[in-house]
């Protein structure tokens, strides 16, 4: 069974319909619990969760500082290419926007990973559009090594790929791949995106699986916030963390809270989320799963990030650059993905986190250490 399957014992409006209906007793209840199941992830994030968040916020920092420590690990995004086959409504590289399109070559990649290590970094989020053509497995394999020689760990962002490509890529490398499903509600997807293989809800819901079997160390997932109801996609998130814990128990997990972003054709946000809820949000997988990683990128504002670094998160990104060619060559704006909220150096966040009594990460484990 893979999660395409399991996602039909739950419905979206029966979902929404139970989330809505709990009251201040069911989180009352979910915090009393050592051990959280997905009952209880509905009442965190319901409304009746709302007059509780000052329990909740105590509660995921404690929870947090004992699995990890006062710490937090820094990550820096390389957009390696904006060419993308999709249509989709809310993105920047989306291939119905009239944008320059461009890939890096070797050399300029070379010249990327040189200036991001004069910042610090060890941990590197590779992230590219969708084109299988310009941008598929052979493109990585040529430009792994090169990035390979310089970071301790690679994630990577690119289209959802077949169980023996990524065996392939962890072969050349890579350490954790992030695939987000956008959202789990299917008529919905089918709304957003509209031409290329990301119209497939199916296949793209299923990516997980293939990277479950393929043996890799790491996987991240979560929706888009903003597409859908996020209460009901949110809670999607948490029960596809939970199928995959189970399933493929030897990979880590982590999960990010990608609010929509304004950028080229930029679209309506259907259902908005305000810091508040954002913090509720973040408290309630952590009081969900206390194992799993948390992570929050410079799409948040430097006035949030600052506030809610302790409550739960565990990764953050600084210093990033969203379109190709943005360290080393200082590229045009016009190419970039989405616009980023917290412009803020590495040294400077580097700087708040130890100012907070955090220590910062910039490196916690290596592929050396488990080769065979």
């Amino acid at each position: 069974m893979t999660f395409s399957e399991q996602i039909k014992n739950y419905q979206w409006d029966d979902i929404r319909l139970s989330i809505y209906s709990k009251n201040a007793e069911h989180v009352k209840r979910a915090l009393s619990k050592s051990r959280l199941d997905l009952e209880d992830f509905k009442a965190l994030i319901s409304p009746a969760a709302e007059p509780f968040l000052e329990q909740m916020a105590l509660k995921s920092q404690r929870l947090t500082q004992q699995r990890f420590g006062k710490t937090q690990q820094f990550y820096i995004p390389l957009y390696l290419s904006n060419m993308c086959s999709n249509i989709c409504t809310y993105c920047g590289f989306s291939m119905h926007n009239a944008i320059r399109r461009t890939t890096l070559d070797m050399q300029q990649i070379e010249d990327e990973c040189l200036a991001i290590k004069k910042m610090g970094f060890e941990h590197i989020l590779l992230v590219t559009g969708e084109s299988e053509r310009k941008v598929g497995v052979e493109y990585f394999k040529q430009a792994l090594p090169v990035i390979k020689k310089h970071f301790s760990h690679i994630t990577i962002e690119v289209q959802p790929l077949e169980q023996n490509e990524y065996e392939v890529l962890i072969d050349y490398g890579v350490d954790s791949v992030l695939v987000y499903q956008e959202t789990y509600n299917s008529v919905t997807y089918a709304e957003h995106h509209l031409k290329g293989k990301k119209s497939d809800f199916i296949y793209r819901l299923d990516t997980h699986d293939r990277l479950g079997k393929a043996g890799i160390h790491k996987m991240g997932l979560g929706c888009l916030i903003g597409l859908e109801e996020w209460r009901t996609d949110c809670f999607y998130v948490a029960a596809h963390l939970s199928y995959l814990e189970k399933k493929y128990w030897q990979s880590r997990y982590t999960i990010s809270f990608p609010r929509l972003r304004p950028c080229e054709g930029g679209m309506e946000i259907k259902s908005e989320m305000n810091d508040k809820q954002l913090v509720q949000l973040i408290c309630a997988y952590r009081l969900f799963n206390p194992e799993v990683e948390l992570s929050l990128s410079t799409r948040e504002s430097e006035h949030f990030r600052n506030h809610v670094l302790p409550l739960g998160i565990t990764t953050l990104s600084a210093g990033s650059s969203t379109q190709p060619g943005g360290y080393a060559q200082q590229a045009e704006k016009a190419l970039e993905q989405f616009e980023i909220s917290d412009d803020r150096s590495p040294a400077q966040m580097a700087e708040l986190v130890k100012a907070q009594g955090y220590e910062v990460v910039w490196k916690d484990w290596d592929h050396s250490l488990t080769a065979k």
